[in-house]
């Protein structure tokens, strides 16, 4: 499970965007004679534009579940502490490593496939946030002088060759 997310996190960033050869490929320029021009270039951007949300509502709601595992994980692992501190014969282990007890062992055991279900669905939201920062910056890169929202657009820094320095400014439009 994990290496088939690792391929396919993998693989959606690889193909974000064109590579240099790609652009010139013979199905391409059959594809370029087959739509108006631009329009395809259009709806890829509109993809990516709108599309980079729907990882990050992924990853919200997959870490979310996971936290919701781990909360149930937890409920049942505290319920075997607590067995083995009413009577410390219910949690004697065998040579096999298993709790003697049926009724203990299957705490653990419900425990522990929680746990794994945590896990999982943490992982993958994780990878879901990588891919939407991925989108992000492929949706950064499209636009020619940056995102349209900037938080600090008259700020400008550059660099001074004379002195060695850097220069800030602040630039206020009336």
């Amino acid at each position: 499970m994990m290496r088939a997310l690792s391929l396919v996190m993998i693989f959606a960033l690889a193909t974000a965007g064109r590579v240099t050869a790609q652009q010139d490929s013979a199905s391409r320029r059959h594809d370029a004679t087959s739509q108006a021009p631009g329009q395809r270039d259009t709806f890829r951007r509109a993809v990516v534009h709108y599309g980079k949300w729907l990882p990050v509502a992924a990853a919200v709601a997959l870490t979310a579940m996971g936290a919701h595992e781990h909360a149930n994980s937890k409920r049942e692992f505290d319920r075997l502490r607590a067995v083995c501190r009413a009577n410390n014969t219910d949690c004697l282990i065998g040579p096999d490593g298993r709790y003697l007890n049926p009724a203990t062992e299957q705490l653990y055991q419900t425990s522990v496939h929680f746990d794994r279900r945590a896990r999982r669905r943490l992982l993958a939201g994780q990878g879901a946030l990588i891919v939407a920062a991925g989108l992000f910056i492929a949706d950064l890169r499209r636009h020619a002088g940056g995102p349209e929202n900037k938080p600090l657009a008259p700020l400008e820094v550059s660099g001074d060759v004379v002195e060695g320095g850097a220069r800030v400014g602040l630039r206020v439009s009336f």
